[in-house]
């Protein structure tokens, strides 16, 4: 690891102590039930997405889904993600209230829309009065709030002055912030995707427009989530999602270690 890059990790660890590009609509809402008696091992984990294009861009969800089920672990997915839907508008929407309160989630993940974290205003008027109300609604229902730490665009956000190291700083803090003040646990994608990047430039973890995961980007998200949710490093699992071998490798390993090796930071209890 470079040492900008370990510079960039000690920053991210002090801080935490879709943007519309789609012409589809998207998946609003989908369901995966695969959990029943006596099929694989231990309790059902269910786990509702609440997202995005960043989410519905090849199907983040069922990979997850299915990487577990490669550990032969009982798991449920469900989403409701439209394109460039922030929190607010999963907030305003009966859609979402209704998913989080129609079955015995395990866990909800909330991701954010890509750009709104990168800023002051985005943050402080938008993202956070909606995911403190969003995790209230979810712990009400019992289940867990999860934050979806999602990853800067390519080339930054120009706009606000930001190049990709710079965006992915904001990110990482927006979501580190709201976090520790609601004492939930966030899955560091973003953080996790830095690193990758940084170290591994051979990977195409960006879709051709910049802004979206490729299929080794969703792969690499799915990792994170299942060593976040698990609290078991992926490394190992036989599911690869069409990502080479060799490089699947990579992306478990380097989402096992940068979730369980800071797991309190991340609030992974």
């Amino acid at each position: 690891m470079s040492d900008s890059v370990r510079a960039r990790v000690r920053t991210a660890a002090r801080l935490l102590a879709c943007i519309g590009l789609i012409a589809v609509a998207g998946c609003a809402s989908t369901a995966v039930p695969t959990c029943s008696a006596g099929s694989g091992s231990g309790a059902c984990t269910r786990v509702l997405f609440l997202g995005n294009s960043y989410t519905y861009v090849n199907d983040l969800p069922s990979t997850f889904a299915a990487l577990a089920r490669s550990a032969g672990r009982q798991i449920e997915v469900g989403m409701v993600a439209n394109g460039g839907e922030t929190l607010a508008q999963h907030e305003a929407s009966s859609q979402s209230r209704d998913r989080i309160t129609s079955q015995g989630w395990t866990y909800v993940v909330l991701q954010e829309q890509s750009d709104t974290p990168s800023t002051a205003s985005g943050r402080d008027y938008s993202m956070y009065p909606a995911a403190r109300a969003l995790a209230r609604n979810i712990k009400d229902a019992g289940a867990v709030p999860m934050f979806f730490m999602t990853w800067a665009h390519k080339d930054g956000e120009p706009s606000a002055g930001l190049a990709y190291e710079g965006m992915q700083q904001q990110v990482d803090a927006a979501y580190a912030g709201i976090a520790t003040e609601l004492h939930v646990p966030v899955a560091p994608v973003g953080f996790t995707w830095f690193i990758v990047h940084a170290d591994h430039p051979e990977m195409t973890l960006w879709s051709d427009d910049g802004s979206h995961p490729s299929i080794a980007g969703t792969y690499l998200a799915a990792c994170v989530f299942y060593a976040s949710i698990f609290k078991q490093s992926p490394v190992g699992l036989s599911f690869h999602d069409g990502v080479p071998d060799d490089q699947a490798r990579i992306l478990q390993d380097e989402a096992g270690r940068h979730v369980l090796d800071l797991q309190d930071q991340w609030g992974l209890r």
